[in-house]
């Protein structure tokens, strides 16, 4: 089928038609030709305000399947994916039972084939997630696995950290450490600080996740291999990343999207949906994290996307399981905090991290697109969400852009009621 999307304005920054207003046809899922007079194709696309953007990545995003299918499913996260403007999604192993073997990273694949949306599976870095034994990592990236993580969390024993430093340079793996340690952050609930105290809640002070940071980066400076630190939360885990890369350490990291928009004043009234592990910190914190990603320091945003069922979260903030789902409010939000073309590069970026092949806007490459009205704004609400649960810390905030849609895999995912 021969699709032509139809006077759509690019933006990627890299591109040399950045900014300009085209059409093109995409032809079997390939690009086949570029232009601003195509006329004829078999459907066509076309909205006001229409723009568009190479397809978007989130390198760390949760569902349910297999194990926690009240959650979210593999079919409708993926379908989630796609309608939020995410072609291509890091998913981190945390169902039951643990994707730490070939097996499980199989079944995922197997079970997303058909999406607009690639899946690229995360193993556990260790049997079960459970910090003793090193999983079979060789085996699980051999079928598709993209890196391996004890998805939140923390190694405890450095030497298994090392060890698996070493071994996966063997075959080129990215390993990932959780930015927390045990014991600092015991049965914190959110940030240590002055909030903490006003209301009454156990902390987790900053030095927890900055004393694992500096513990991992001075082992990956002994062992060597590829490091990833997720969800940096603080200034000074962002000072201890800065300068390890200025030392020409191989490692990169990345931020929740809610740590760039939230700060523990946030849970003055108790929300459960902005109990997030790492918690939201202050915003001395939030504006290094926005620094550091304007700087390079800080390589991917992710929406930190976690479903949880409501059982889980409708209790008193104590007891309630940490998570929020983000896929959906993250163009929006993001689009709140910095200049449309930052946003779509903090989108776009990284692939490369995870070894996912970056499709150029480009005749005869695969057709790997997001479309996006940026002017549209509104406030998210509830009936927006897609996700199965909707545990949601950014519902009632205004979202400045629309996702109307992306294809992928030669397929269409059409948000809006425009397409002719």
């Amino acid at each position: 089928m021969r699709i032509l999307i139809k006077n759509a304005t690019l933006i990627d920054p890299s591109h040399p038609s950045h900014g300009e207003i085209l059409s093109f046809l995409v032809d079997e899922g390939v690009i086949s030709d570029i232009g601003t007079k195509i006329t004829k194709a078999d459907r066509i696309i076309e909205a006001e305000n229409l723009h568009f953007s190479p397809g978007w990545f989130d390198p760390l995003v949760s569902f349910g399947e297999p194990g926690y299918e009240e959650r979210e499913t593999l079919k409708n996260g993926l379908f989630t994916a796609a309608s939020s403007g995410f072609t291509h999604i890091g998913l981190l192993p945390n169902v039951f039972p643990v994707a730490d073997s070939q097996s499980g990273i199989v079944h995922q694949i197997s079970k997303s084939r058909g999406a607009v949306t690639s899946l690229h599976p995360l193993g556990s870095l260790t049997e079960g997630s459970l910090g003793k034994n090193i999983a079979e990592l060789f085996n699980m990236q051999q079928v598709g696995a993209i890196a391996f993580y004890d998805a939140y969390h923390s190694l405890d024993n450095p030497q298994l950290l090392k060890i698996a430093l070493e071994y996966s340079q063997s075959f080129n793996g990215l390993l990932l450490s959780h930015p927390s340690q045990d014991s600092l952050q015991a049965n914190g609930m959110m940030h240590e600080g002055i909030t903490s105290t006003e209301l009454g809640l156990s902390g987790i002070p900053s030095i927890a996740e900055s004393i694992q940071i500096n513990r991992d980066l001075e082992i990956l400076e002994n062992s060597g291999g590829q490091l990833h630190i997720p969800f940096v939360s603080t200034s000074s885990g962002v000072a201890h990343i800065r300068r390890a890369k200025k030392k020409g350490l191989a490692v990169s990291c990345s931020v929740g999207l809610p740590h760039l928009f939230f700060d523990d004043k946030a849970l003055v009234d108790y929300d459960t949906n902005l109990k997030l592990f790492p918690p939201l910190r202050t915003q001395e914190d939030k504006n290094a994290l926005r620094e550091g990603l304007l700087d390079g320091t800080i390589d991917l945003v992710t929406s930190m996307h976690y479903p949880m069922n409501l059982e889980n979260k409708d209790l008193e903030f104590a007891l309630a399981q940490p998570g929020s789902i983000g896929l959906e409010a993250c163009f929006g939000i993001l689009c709140s905090l910095f200049p449309l073309e930052q946003a779509i590069k903090f989108l776009t970026r990284g692939k490369s991290l995870f070894s996912i092949p970056q499709n150029s806007i480009a005749e005869g490459q695969k057709a790997d697109i997001t479309f996006f009205n940026p002017n549209q704004r509104f406030a998210l609400t509830k009936s927006d969400l897609t996700s199965t649960s909707k545990n949601c810390a950014f519902v009632g905030h205004q979202m400045n852009g629309k996702v109307l849609g992306c294809f992928h895999n030669n397929q269409l995912q059409w948000n809006a009621d425009t397409l002719v």
